[in-house]
């Protein structure tokens, strides 16, 4: 434990994030211009890795009494939670002028949900964990409604925030049973207690799976999916981007500390549950993107079928396991980022480019922009050489080499089936004839265009060069799990 005098200095990246929310939010009230706050947000979220790369060790110290965790694996996933988010705000912000949504509420609470991910991933104890996750919920529930003219926006808010706190009262009846068994909120005494053994085997099962329910929800997990299509297509493109993308970093990070660092001893317990939560997710997730014709649609069962695949890194409860799956969640994150950024930078103002006939012919058009769509495309169907074929050859190794072999054909077999969906926008580009009118704006070649081109030019340089990244995966778990 370090003295209380410099738990202050290890929480600085969200006390400077919160300031910067402040900042925004007077920006917006005192009537500031819209590029003020937009600049003031990307320098905050900017501000925010740099304090992180500042107040970051490599070694596990915990402060506030135990609430707040400060790692390597912490202050990785919180550098590429805020990168995810300047990226989201850059991708989002023409979209958003042309919808008039640009200003200092919308900014404010992106910045407050990137706050509550800061404090889950930082989070050592039942209350911290719950806190975070609740300060993220309520900015993305008020998120996906800030068109308030608009009923699919406002039905898809509702059902986000009806399943949502269903999901959280799930979690807190689970937690609240882990509370009686073992006397304590924090994660560590958590795991002390269960390896000790409990008085009730039985009731640390029921336990963990409202445990493991509430923690699938936030993943986006069948069963517990049902919200993930109607949220992604309600949700304008700019939202539907962000939650799509940086909080599932904060969700993977959910599931180490709760699962990896609180309830490691009862591993055979909830890998089952993994388990089977994640063949569901790949069997849902690929058979019902097929289906699809509207390509948010389509990323939303996608994003069910990739959260299988994180879901069976973490259930291998190695090293390998969990390393694969960080690897897993960052490079699906990137890809993420990719595509529903290409999404909203082919929509223009009173056009939504979120209907597969749209990208027909964009290959004849913008060769460029087709070329780039392809790259994530194929990645998320995880073909070499791009980041994804090695995203899920690493969790597939994991499996394997846990004597999962069974699990490794399924997954298998689900990518194959996945990689129609992904390859039909691909045809779609390439081989049949371009709409009458173009989508494209020609004021959008800008800042977007070029981050659209890095984040291609990326996932193709981490398929060829993956080791580095890989190995701050490895490195970032192995020093948390000591």
């Amino acid at each position: 434990m370090i003295p209380p005098s410099t738990d202050f200095l290890i929480a600085l990246p969200e006390i400077s994030l919160l300031v910067v929310a402040s900042v925004v939010l007077l920006i917006e009230a005192y009537g500031g211009s819209k590029n003020a706050a937009y600049i003031t947000t990307l320098l905050g979220l900017l501000l925010g890795c740099v304090v992180v790369a500042f107040a970051g060790s490599p070694e596990t110290r915990l402060a506030f009494g135990g609430l707040y965790i400060n790692d390597a694996m912490g202050a990785t996933l919180k550098v590429l939670t805020c990168f995810s988010a300047i990226m989201a705000v850059i991708y989002s912000r023409q979209y958003l002028a042309d919808r008039g949504m640009l200003g200092g509420d919308y900014l404010a609470l992106l910045l407050f949900a990137v706050l509550g991910m800061m404090v889950m991933i930082s989070a050592a104890h039942f209350l911290t964990l719950y806190l975070g996750l609740e300060l993220l919920s309520l900015a993305l529930y008020a998120m996906v409604a800030m068109r308030r003219d608009d009923v699919r926006a406002s039905e898809a808010a509702m059902k986000y925030f009806v399943l949502g706190a269903l999901a959280s009262g799930l979690l807190l009846y689970g937690m609240s049973l882990l509370y009686g068994l073992t006397g304590s909120l924090e994660l560590g005494r958590i795991a002390e207690v269960v390896h000790g053994g409990v008085k009730s085997e039985k009731v640390l099962v029921f336990a963990l799976v409202f445990v493991v329910a509430g923690l699938g929800f936030k993943l986006g997990a069948a069963p517990f999916h049902m919200w993930i299509p109607d949220v992604y297509h309600g949700a304008p493109t700019a939202v539907a981007l962000f939650v799509g993308s940086a909080p599932k970093l904060a969700a993977f990070a959910f599931a180490m500390r709760l699962l990896a660092d609180g309830l490691q001893p009862a591993h055979g317990d909830w890998q089952q549950m993994l388990a089977v939560m994640a063949v569901a997710s790949l069997a849902i997730g690929n058979l019902a993107a097929i289906m699809q014709t509207n390509i948010k649609r389509m990323l939303a069962y996608s994003t069910i079928s990739h959260m299988g695949f994180v879901l069976l890194g973490i259930m291998n409860g190695s090293l390998a396991g969990y390393s694969g799956a960080m690897f897993y969640a960052v490079t699906y994150v990137l890809m993420s980022l990719g595509g529903f950024g290409m999404v909203a930078y082919l929509s223009r103002a009173g056009v939504e480019a979120e209907e597969l006939d749209d990208y027909k012919g964009l290959n004849a058009k913008h060769p460029w922009l087709a070329a780039v769509m392809g790259m994530f495309m194929l990645s998320m169907a995880g073909l070499p050489p791009f980041v994804g074929f090695y995203a899920k050859l690493t969790v597939l190794q994991a499996l394997i080499g846990a004597g999962w072999i069974w699990l490794a054909v399924v997954a298998v077999m689900f990518s194959l089936i996945g990689a129609f969906y992904y390859l039909r926008v691909v045809k779609l580009m390439y081989f049949d004839a371009p709409a009458a009118t173009d989508t494209i704006p020609a004021s959008h070649a800008g800042d977007a265009h070029m981050l659209l081109s890095a984040n291609g030019l990326a996932i193709l340089l981490l398929g060829i060069l993956p080791q580095p990244l890989m190995t701050l995966c490895a490195y970032s778990v192995q020093m948390s799990l000591g």
